[in-house]
């Protein structure tokens, strides 16, 4: 009896959003979730696993290009900037633009409270003096910066493909947001995968110590845990896919037997092979790229790549509207 009473309370407390999009994702067909979800406590943590592994390129990648490009991106945006970087994670990669842009604030914007706070502390050691102004919030949704930072030239951090997460026109509408966040002259520096080798592709996707699976089934005892659902995660099983059709790599999780199971008491069932699409990772080539920004609202000023060409980090520039060529 204690523990329903228990269950029941977490329930209870779970975020309303969170619950809206699950039920709504079990409903629809196919059946999908919004992957922000994947991010409480233990899936950021499997995340930062992740960028760890031997077959995940895109962190060690773009860490290398921001170590050779940091001072040409200073040059080029100026130092002083209110440094705003969209779902800041750990902020591994953070100290190397900070270094060279000399800010006069960083506001990091994640979705994890407990590991924004951790990680804003961390920096905050890193860089005594720095104004470190953390903000907990969906930045796929509008979000009122800071006061410290009004009327200060901003500059926009977006790294690790996360732009890719988002199919193309969600990508807009958020570029375009954080366009209006950021304000006229700000700049952007962003990152994005290009398109490579299918096999590349869905090796650093589907790794072989299975840290990629935990991180997807994570999603699975969340619901589990804050919305009192009785999912057989043992019954699931983590696929990533290559769509060549849409650039893409999905993450979907797979049900290896006929399922029966209750989320809030609601009834649900899935037949052995039906999936839940819980992640797109599109790539991008160098044209698409820019195109993608243009449309968002944003001018490229610089792009740099690795030798390989697997990854870009792009800076953009937040110019005003025209109406003519």
């Amino acid at each position: 009896m204690l523990k329903q009473e228990i269950e029941d309370g977490q329930a209870s407390l779970a975020d309303p959003a969170f619950r809206a999009d699950v039920l709504r994702g079990f409903e629809s067909r196919p059946r999908a979730i919004p992957a922000r979800w994947f991010y409480d406590r233990r899936g950021s943590e499997l995340f930062e696993a992740i960028t760890d592994l031997p077959e995940y390129y895109p962190t060690r990648t773009e860490t290398a290009i921001l170590r050779a490009c940091a001072g040409e991106v200073a040059d080029l945006a100026g130092q002083g900037r209110a440094v705003v970087e969209f779902g800041s994670g750990s902020s591994t990669k953070t100290p190397i633009l900070l270094g060279a842009v000399s800010p006069s604030a960083y506001v990091p914007i994640d979705i994890s409270g407990d590991f924004l706070r951790e990680s804003s502390a961390d920096l905050a050691s890193a860089f005594p003096g720095l104004p470190v102004l953390p903000l907990e919030g969906d930045f796929l949704k509008p979000l009122a910066l800071p006061v410290q930072v009004a009327g200060l030239p901003k500059l926009g951090f977006f790294p690790g493909s996360t732009i890719g997460n988002m199919i193309p026109h969600s990508s807009v509408d958020l570029l375009r947001a954080m366009k209006a966040s950021l304000g006229e002259g700000a700049m952007l520096l962003i990152g994005m995968d290009r398109i490579k080798d299918k096999a590349v592709l869905e090796t650093a996707y589907d790794d072989a110590a299975g840290v990629t699976a935990a991180f997807n089934l994570n999603l699975l005892e969340r619901i589990n845990r804050e919305l009192g659902a009785t999912i057989p995660v043992e019954a699931f099983r983590h696929r990533a896919i290559w769509n060549d059709d849409r650039a893409r790599i999905e993450m979907h999780l797979e049900a290896s037997e006929d399922v029966a199971f209750e989320i809030e008491g609601r009834p649900f069932s899935m037949a052995a092979g039906e999936t839940i699409h819980t992640e797109n990772s599109h790539k991008y080539g160098p044209r698409d790229a820019r195109t993608l920004l243009l449309a968002g609202d944003w001018t490229p000023v610089k792009e740099w790549t690795d030798p390989e060409g697997l990854f870009a980090v792009i800076l953009a520039e937040a110019q005003p509207p025209r109406s003519a060529p």
